[in-house]
């Protein structure tokens, strides 16, 4: 999406014959890709692992870091795995994110109207803030080291990029609309 909004704001007459229907399809095939080899190899990892105790996991879903914890053998090596194979395509992705909006705020500054400039940033100020609770409650999930953590912290960061970030996107998008801005105006007026 950040390549998109690139292309649209730095590139707006070659947006049509450099994101076509092609050039879709590869970025969808690339990511749905990424994301299961890299899940079928932590499926992998801890399947190899041995289990002997209970097999209830105290989580709202069946996540990587309680699963570890119901293994009775060393977990670090899947546990380093993880880290070595999210850490640079969760990273990767957030620093293709800075840099693509790090060119569009360069290409926004220029524009000379200040309805033109506004009307940019409002475009990605959306995305950013998605990409940001998403990416960063993703970070705090499996990047940072689980010890000294409380279990109920990493049950809501995990609630929060898996059912949070979902619920709050159609409404930050939705801020945009003016529509919206107003009913939200009528009901403050109304009821506070």
């Amino acid at each position: 999406m950040s390549y998109d909004r690139y292309l649209a704001i730095c590139n707006p007459l070659r947006y049509t014959t450099i994101m076509n229907h092609n050039m879709c399809l590869k970025l969808i095939v690339i990511s749905w890709l990424l994301g299961f080899s890299l899940s079928i190899v932590e499926i992998i990892s801890t399947s190899l692992l041995e289990y002997c105790g209970p097999n209830t996991i105290d989580h709202f879903f069946c996540d990587m870091p309680p699963v570890l914890e119901l293994s009775c053998s060393d977990t670090s090596g899947v546990q380093l795995e993880i880290i070595l194979i999210t850490g640079p395509v969760l990273l990767g992705a957030f620093i293709i994110i800075i840099m693509s909006y790090s060119y569009i705020i360069v290409v926004i500054l220029k524009i000379p109207s200040s309805t033109g400039r506004q009307k940019a940033f409002s475009t990605c100020s959306s995305h950013l803030t998605v990409v940001f609770i998403f990416c960063g409650t993703l970070f705090g999930v499996y990047i940072l080291p689980t010890k000294g953590k409380s279990l109920n912290m990493k049950k809501f960061l995990s609630l929060l990029y898996t059912v949070g970030t979902p619920l709050i996107n159609p409404v930050i998008y939705s801020l945009r609309n003016s529509h919206i801005i107003k009913a939200c105006r009528t009901f403050k007026s109304h009821f506070l």
